[in-house]
């Protein structure tokens, strides 16, 4: 039975020195990967343990994580920092004559 989410999900290849092979990975599903001497086996192999671990947590009625791709997301969030950063921040903002808020986003958007 085919789920709403099928094919959905964010999948990364990249190359494991440590194991020597592609390594296959699935960000909604961080416990998952999957090894492969090819990056094209790699996606593969990922792209099916994901939809076997659905496949079993919708038999067992278990929630399953949406998808990133279809989230909505409101562009908010709380970021946690030390208070003398706080203030190295706020400095900098106000001479740069913008607000905190601004000053964080572009700092984000350049670390993206």
């Amino acid at each position: 039975m085919a789920h709403k989410h099928d094919d959905k999900y964010t999948y990364r290849v990249t190359w494991s020195e440590e194991d020597g092979e592609y390594i296959g990975l699935c960000s909604e599903f961080p416990s998952l990967s999957w090894l492969a001497d090819s990056q094209e086996a790699a996606l593969k192999g990922i792209r099916g343990v994901v939809a076997e671990v659905v496949a079993d947590m919708v038999a067992n009625h278990e929630a399953v994580p949406e998808p990133i791709a279809i989230r909505q997301f409101s562009g908010k969030f709380m970021v946690r920092i030390p208070p003398e950063v706080h203030r190295h921040l706020a400095m900098q903002a106000a001479e740069a004559g913008v607000s905190l808020n601004r000053l964080a986003s572009a700092k984000l958007s350049q670390a993206a």
